[in-house]
């Protein structure tokens, strides 16, 4: 039996797709605003000097590192059940890639020089002085390309949002095929706009990784 691929379905499927896609970019966008700033954050965090501070950072987000986001979001949605299902995944969505950029950022701010922060203190600077100014500056611009890797892979995980009723590009993708049986075509057309939106900013990331090397 010799399958006939359907470009009605295609066609017709295309403004659904597109619909969920928004729903799909935002999610992306705003998660990693929320995981970049809260990562950052912990990360920051985790330098102060005081184990009050310190053991609870770490042991939530080894905690948040160590589950399963899928895990996460079914949890969260079962508790918050009063808050908008796309508010709680981009919650989760940040809170779960906040917890593996703040080691990003870590790694970024071992890497600054310790003159730097020598010079800091020669020259009388507060610590938030310090952060503000030199520190966090050098860190950021020598994290930029991962943390941009990890927004890229949040954004191929946005499916998961479809556990908690989000209607984003796969899961529209996921009704119109059980409403019309047909799945290849809406799938792979799905699959398609991801590789058009992720390919480009992969190389992107690239470009950018090599020109901070440089």
């Amino acid at each position: 039996m010799n399958y006939q691929w359907d470009w009605d379905a295609v066609r017709d499927s295309l403004p659904y797709l597109l619909d969920g896609f928004r729903i799909t970019l935002l999610a992306t966008v705003l998660g990693t605003l929320v995981a970049a700033v809260l990562g950052l954050v912990v990360a920051v965090l985790g330098r102060v000097p005081s184990r009050l501070v310190t053991v609870p950072v770490r042991a939530l987000t080894e905690f948040v590192r160590s589950t399963p986001m899928l895990v996460q979001l079914v949890g969260a949605y079962a508790i918050f059940n009063t808050i908008q299902p796309l508010t709680i995944g981009i919650a989760v969505l940040g809170i779960h890639y906040a917890s593996y950029m703040s080691e990003v950022y870590r790694a970024g701010i071992d890497a600054v020089p310790k003159g730097q922060w020598e010079a800091c203190r020669a020259l009388s600077m507060s610590p938030r002085r310090t952060w503000q100014a030199v520190i966090l500056p050098q860190a950021v611009r020598n994290v930029l390309p991962a943390l941009g890797n990890y927004g890229i892979a949040m954004f191929k995980e946005t499916p998961f949002l479809a556990v908690i009723t989000v209607m984003e590009m796969v899961a529209q993708a996921r009704e119109y095929g059980a409403n019309h049986f047909v799945y290849a075509e809406v799938f792979t057309l799905a699959g398609l706009i991801f590789l058009v939106a992720s390919y480009p900013t992969s190389l992107l990331m690239r470009k950018l990784e090599r020109r901070l090397g440089h």
